[in-house]
């Protein structure tokens, strides 16, 4: 490796990005501490704002030393369409009509279980929903299960440990749960192509275990904390409930957000839909509830910040990935990915001629399989913690609390893929 100047302070510059995704709570203190700025410091001590801030800064060093031309060039190099569209899902995927369809699906099924009805609704969001981003891509089924999970569930103050062991579990199944498809996985989305894995091939080799560990972590934390959830009573009744949406108006929403799905990969499409969406939004304001426009901006912002410094981390990323042993690379990758953006580890191994299928079957594996460990890990996962965190002490998620609460998951989920 000879990296450049540029390269090594990308790579600084990435670390400490890192970095100020652990010390986003001392930011907040500062900003109590420190009245003057404290706006300024409350924008630090937003978690989707710290890869976007270095990405500014990052870019500000790229025009000294390199210059106009050479930076324009880079960041038109990058692909936004990732960032787009998880910002365009979360903004449709959160409307009321298509909330209470799910919500009605997800008490549908809960009430088919077995169970009394929170832990029926508890286990429903927390291995149907993540099953379900096979189909609808894992950020709409993120956003889905978290806004229920909120709304119904968490409003109605369980602990702060059964809240981040419930973050924990829903990052893992979510990251795990859409491996049946080869559409709905950024990683996967990475790879299908080039390698050519279809849908067969995604249900055989990564589908089936992949639904088995989700289900093992819904049914252990389920019971784990069952004591728990029945003393919450029913799962909270919802404001939407008593204000049905005229199915007409559903279906429209259904079309805009299958639309959005179908053409995901055309950013000029699913924007113009997302356009044309908010304009019907707008004409029947009535029927909805505020659109998450701010939260879904920050998400499309911290993942925006992730593509351009992440672009310039190639030099290190994929010579260590590549050293690694046929054996090893599924334990490497988990590890990688806890610092990086999953589909980035796969994107780079589909760049490398010849790799065997089992170098390929243990790289995506355990890109998938790490995606629940940290906020950056998987694209989903800054759109949960903008739902979620409110919800939490301080209005924040810790780091380190929600690496400790995916670690069990995470564990079944390595088990599931190395051993089945």
């Amino acid at each position: 490796m000879n990296p450049t100047t540029l390269q090594m302070i990308a790579a600084a510059l990435f670390a400490l990005a890192i970095l100020h995704t652990f010390a986003t709570k001392y930011f907040e203190k500062i900003a109590h501490s420190r009245p003057r700025h404290a706006g300024l410091w409350h924008l630090l001590g937003e978690i989707e704002v710290v890869f976007g801030f270095w990405a500014l800064v990052l870019t500000v060093v790229m025009f000294a030393l390199s210059g106009k031309k050479a930076t324009l060039e880079y960041l038109e190099t990058r692909s936004f369409t990732e960032p787009l569209f998880v910002f365009a899902i979360m903004v449709i995927a959160a409307t009321r009509p298509i909330l209470q369809v799910a919500m009605r699906l997800a008490t549908g099924i809960a009430g088919l279980l077995p169970l009394p009805g929170t832990t029926a609704f508890f286990f429903t969001c927390l291995f149907f929903v993540p099953l379900l981003g096979s189909f609808i891509t894992e950020p709409a089924a993120m956003t889905l299960a978290a806004l229920m999970l909120r709304d119904r569930l968490l409003v109605m103050g369980p602990s702060n440990r059964l809240k981040y062991a419930t973050l924990g579990v829903l990052f893992v199944n979510i990251s795990i749960g859409g491996t049946l498809t080869p559409f709905a996985a950024p990683p996967v989305l990475m790879v299908a192509a080039p390698w050519q894995w279809d849908l067969a091939f995604m249900m055989k080799t990564f589908g089936w275990k992949a639904a088995l560990a989700v289900a093992v972590n819904a049914i252990a934390i389920t019971v784990f904390f069952r004591h728990e959830l029945g003393r919450l009573g029913a799962p909270a009744a919802t404001a939407d409930a008593a204000r049905p949406v005229p199915m007409p108006l559903v279906i429209v929403h259904l079309l805009f957000l299958t639309g959005v799905v179908v053409f995901a990969h055309y950013p000029v499409v699913f924007m113009g839909l997302l356009l044309f969406f908010l304009g019907i939004a707008d004409a029947y304001e009535r029927h909805q509830d505020r659109i998450i426009l701010r939260e879904a901006l920050l998400v499309a912002f911290f993942l925006a910040g992730l593509v351009v410094i992440g672009g310039l981390q190639q030099w290190w990323l994929q010579p260590l990935l590549l050293s690694l042993s046929r054996d090893m690379v599924f334990f490497g990758t988990v590890a990688l990915t806890a610092f990086t953006d999953n589909a980035a580890l796969t994107y780079l191994g589909s760049l490398v001629e010849g790799l065997s299928d089992a170098f390929k079957y243990a790289l995506v594996a355990g890109a998938v399989t790490g995606g629940g460990l940290t906020i950056i890990a998987n694209a989903p996962n800054p759109a949960g913690v903008a739902i979620l965190k409110d919800q939490f002490p301080e209005q924040s998620v810790h780091p380190g609390g929600l690496l400790l609460a995916a670690l069990p998951p995470t564990i079944v989920a390595a088990m599931a893929f190395l051993l089945l």
